[in-house]
């Protein structure tokens, strides 16, 4: 009597829930968008090709549909905080470069001091420059709660952070002292320590004007 073998049924590993429903959505989309397009050409006999609305239109569904299968929301407990970590990093070292290029720099130079040339622009700029430097590193502290070790590094910088809030106005109006630009300097430093000594360190970039003035 001879075996007769046995055939197993391969597992078939299922989707995550988030991922069905996109794949749902996806095919959804694109569906509608090819229906819409034939039933246009349907209705012309002479003309059987879309028109360029029609195009472009499932051209956005398209490209709206590559956006959703990229799939950039990090979803495990490590690629939650490899996200937080190049966010922060993001953040902080636009503002340390719009401090160092529009505040700590100029001051060095005595732009800011009453009669030299081009002081007036140099406020301005040094202005827009002080409130995206707070904002920025308000949004860095707040990109780090994903990694509890960057969070816990930057925890006893939130009163430093915080104390630049004001700043931008007075160096607008040319009223900062040396020890308002210098604690510009000082934070920025600090920041980039802990960041450093969590595994994120920050380099400067410096902003475009466009990116100051949007704060």
């Amino acid at each position: 009597m001879s075996d007769t073998p046995r055939t197993e049924t391969p597992h078939i590993r299922s989707s995550p829930p988030h991922v069905t429903l996109r794949r749902t959505v996806l095919a959804v989309m694109l569906s509608c968008a090819l229906l819409f397009t034939s039933a246009a050409c349907g209705s012309g006999t002479k003309n059987a090709t879309s028109t360029p609305g029609q195009a472009q239109q499932v051209q956005e569904v398209q490209d709206a549909a590559d956006l959703m299968a990229a799939d950039p929301t990090p979803t495990s407990s490590a690629e939650k905080r490899k996200f937080a970590k190049t966010r922060f990093v993001a953040d902080a070292a636009l503002a340390a470069g719009a401090a160092y290029q529009w505040i700590i720099k100029p001051y060095k130079k005595g732009k800011f001091k009453k009669g030299a040339k081009g002081r007036k622009l140099a406020l301005v700029k040094a202005g827009l420059a002080g409130a995206f430097t707070y904002n920025r590193l308000k949004a860095a502290t707040k990109n780090a709660k994903g990694d509890p070790l960057l969070s816990k590094a930057l925890a006893p910088l939130t009163a430093g952070i915080d104390s630049l809030k004001g700043l931008g106005t007075k160096l607008r109006k040319g009223d900062a002292s040396s020890s308002d630009v210098g604690n510009f300097g000082n934070i920025i430093n600090k920041v980039k320590d802990a960041g450093s000594g969590a595994g994120a360190p920050v380099k400067d970039k410096v902003p475009s004007l466009s990116q100051l003035n949007k704060g």
